[in-house]
């Protein structure tokens, strides 16, 4: 079985970034979002971080491997925003 951390990076370079685009515009798209609906400053690191929340929230009752691999995906998410 491939570990998580293999999977998740295999998905963040792969099919994600296919299906959904650029990942710095896609996470600055929703900081500006969420942004404006919660009348705050959020960045895309914040939606990063926000999207482990959820994942870890999930996991909290339900122990789905996609969860953790998700988790993982988020902080290799921030690695590469961190390289822009």
């Amino acid at each position: 079985m491939t570990s998580m951390i293999d999977e998740a990076i295999e998905i963040v370079n792969g099919k994600r970034q296919e299906d959904y685009g650029n990942m710095n515009d896609s996470f600055s798209r929703i900081a500006a979002l969420w942004s404006g609906y919660l009348g705050v400053h959020i960045d895309k690191y914040d939606v990063a971080k926000m999207m482990m929340l959820l994942k870890i929230s999930r996991a909290k009752d339900f122990n789905h491997r996609d969860s953790y691999v998700d988790i993982v995906g988020y902080v290799e998410c921030v690695d590469k925003l961190m390289d822009l």
